[in-house]
């Protein structure tokens, strides 16, 4: 991306941002290839670099690194190596003070655009013509892994090997198997990254060439009525919503509905369930039910702290509380489905009519193209980041609860403040002194490193990052970075002029309606729980996880986002007015302030002072 001067605003250079306060030291937890390195000063410091929130709206602990570099491996791969998109490379990702910040590898050469073009017609266009066969093949394939990584044992370092090992031929020892273990972990975690990214970006792309040919034959029409025309769509994600839905009615229909009360918790809940008939058969079919439906996880996955609804039933149960109080009262719980499928139908026919008969024609084609898509967005985010990535993080767990029994670590759970190279040193000692019986350093070396780092990602998560670094670019091209992000070339100077701070914010028009309400700014996934009915909700990003809190709120607005974000994809699944991509809105907003979102022109006041 080729950068402008100063004259639409200016970002911070990456090379100047300070290390707060006793955090010094906090580059030791990153790889040196995600420094802002001198050794690249020239090229970095004039590039654009944005905070990619989405994904990491807190400081990354070591061991989550792995959840940056093998992502951005394979997204890159299917981008770059297999499908070469035209405009587009992959991403670079760099960390200041701990926060995440990327920026795409545009392609610029025309002569290798219309190179890549050819390739990318051919390899998106057989995945296009056997989407649904192909598709329902890589589902299999994600079930499979899933059920690999469970069946995954790891062991434990015996006194003395079985007898097996000695008098067999089919054991291996020990410090294999543990070893072993480690390694393909990691190596499913890439395994999923590579599945993760194989559809997704012809999700995009179809979505993207429907919304150009819009673009050429509809010059004014506002980039929300075409995200409107493929809303309404069933999605596997959003099931597990609906079974919560379902467990509400039925816990009312049962006479089961007195145990959920506003602040009680789960095991509250559990033991009164537990003490009548109609309470135990409730239970029973949530049993049923949690499999697979509870494999969500309670943020966007890519932190190990992003525990599975199975782990930390805190969100379900809060959603039960809320869905059988709000039937209780008459309320109306259901997604507003055909309501959003109606005008997505008006909105087609009288485009369409529009049209002469060729562009009709392939206006029809696309669309239904990006209808069949569609899902996927946000459905491989229920096989790979929830499904797959909580119990992934749960086998990690076992690897440090062995480092822990041999007291390499003080708590299991500091296994992520160590980086996934140095848990492998860790388990190479333990291994060797478990094998010989010598003396292990590792019990003195490894708890205070991560005492320590623990400390430094407290302190670094009371700093605010800027949205962007670097230098404001000419033109931002790469697809990715558009539908997901949001991060178009508008946006950006947007964010580059608001560095001054104001009560008006705007961003991406997401999701159509105006409302007023008091904010609530949710900066973690701890947080969650502290949104109240008829708020507007202010983060980072969304992820679908959150879909039993959109019952509760009146809209949503974020720093980041595009039109076919989570965040965008769930406000108009549940009719909610929704501005995405704001860059400053959970720095700008203060919870409890009364705010206007305009999701029809992407828009956000602040109405009072507080």
């Amino acid at each position: 991306m080729a950068s402008t001067n100063a004259a639409d605003g200016s970002f911070p250079s990456p090379y100047e941002i300070e290390t707060p306060p006793g955090c010094e030291g906090w580059e030791e937890m990153y790889p040196y290839h995600g420094l802002f390195d001198e050794r690249r000063r020239d090229r970095d410091e004039n590039r654009f670099w944005f905070w990619n929130s989405m994904h990491f709206p807190e400081p990354m602990p070591a061991f989550d690194v792995i959840c940056i570099d093998s992502p951005y491996q394979a997204i890159g791969e299917w981008q770059n190596r297999v499908f070469a998109v035209p405009p587009a490379m992959g991403i670079d990702w760099r960390v200041i003070n701990g926060y995440i910040y990327i920026t795409g590898n545009p392609v610029t050469d025309p002569a290798k655009i219309a190179e890549r073009a050819e390739f990318f017609q051919q390899r998106a266009g057989y995945y296009f013509q056997n989407w649904t066969e192909l598709y329902g093949k890589w589902r299999a394939k994600m079930e499979a892994l899933i059920r690999q990584l469970d069946e995954l044992h790891v062991p434990d370092l015996p006194e003395y090997e079985l007898d097996d090992v000695a008098f067999g031929d089919e054991h291996n020892t020990s410090f294999y198997e543990v070893l072993d273990a480690y390694t393909r972990v990691l190596r499913m975690g890439d395994l999923m990254w590579q599945h993760h990214f194989e559809f997704l970006l012809l999700g995009y792309g179809a979505y993207s060439t429907f919304a150009d040919l819009c673009k050429a034959q509809l010059p004014d029409i506002p980039d929300q009525h075409i995200a409107q025309m493929v809303a309404g769509i069933d999605v596997l994600v959003f099931r597990a919503d609906v079974e919560l839905r379902r467990l509400a009615r039925l816990a009312i229909e049962t006479g089961a509905d007195p145990a959920f009360t506003q602040g009680r918790t789960p095991d509250e809940i559990d033991a009164e369930l537990a003490q009548s008939d109609a309470g135990r058969s409730w239970l029973e079919e949530l049993e049923r039910t949690k499999d697979p439906w509870f494999n969500m996880a309670t943020g966007d996955g890519l932190y190990h702290f992003y525990r599975s609804w199975y782990d930390d039933p805190s969100i379900p149960y809060a959603s039960l509380i809320g869905y059988v109080q709000a039937l209780k009262a008459g309320e109306q719980i259901e997604r507003p489905t055909e309501d959003i499928r109606r005008e997505r139908e008006r909105l087609a026919d009288e485009y369409a009519a529009l049209l002469d008969e060729d562009s009709r024609k392939s206006f029809d084609e696309l669309l239904a193209l990006s209808r069949t898509v569609f899902p996927y967005v946000e459905e491989h985010k229920f096989y790979c980041d929830y499904w797959f990535l909580t119990r992934w993080w749960n086998k990690v767990r076992e690897f440090g609860a062995l480092l822990a029994r041999h007291g390499f670590l003080e708590d299991g759970e500091d296994i992520f403040q160590l980086s996934r190279y140095e848990v492998a040193a860790a388990l190479d000692e333990l291994t060797l002194t478990w094998a010989t019986g010598g003396k292990a350093v590792g019990p003195q070396h490894w708890p205070p490193i991560a005492r320590r780092r623990k400390e430094i990602l407290a302190k670094l998560a009371d700093w605010t990052p800027p949205p962007a670094v670097g230098v404001v670019p000419e033109a931002v091209t790469d697809p990715a970075l558009n539908m997901l992000w949001g991060v178009t070339t508008e946006r950006v100077r947007e964010w580059a002029r608001q560095q001054d701070g104001g009560r008006t914010l705007t961003g991406a028009a997401a999701s159509p309606g105006t409302v007023e309400g008091v904010a609530r700014v949710v900066r973690g996934v701890e947080q969650i729980g502290e949104v109240r009915e008829g708020e507007i909700l202010v983060c980072g990003a969304t992820s679908p996880a959150w879909a039993p809190i959109f019952t509760k709120i009146k809209a949503a607005v974020t720093d980041v986002g595009g039109v076919m974000s989570h965040a965008a994809i769930v406000c108009r699944e549940y009719g909610l007015p929704a501005v995405v991509g704001t860059g400053r809105g959970t720095s700008t907003i203060k919870t409890g302030q009364t705010i206007s979102v305009d999701g029809t022109a992407g828009r956000v006041d602040i109405l009072d002072g507080r």
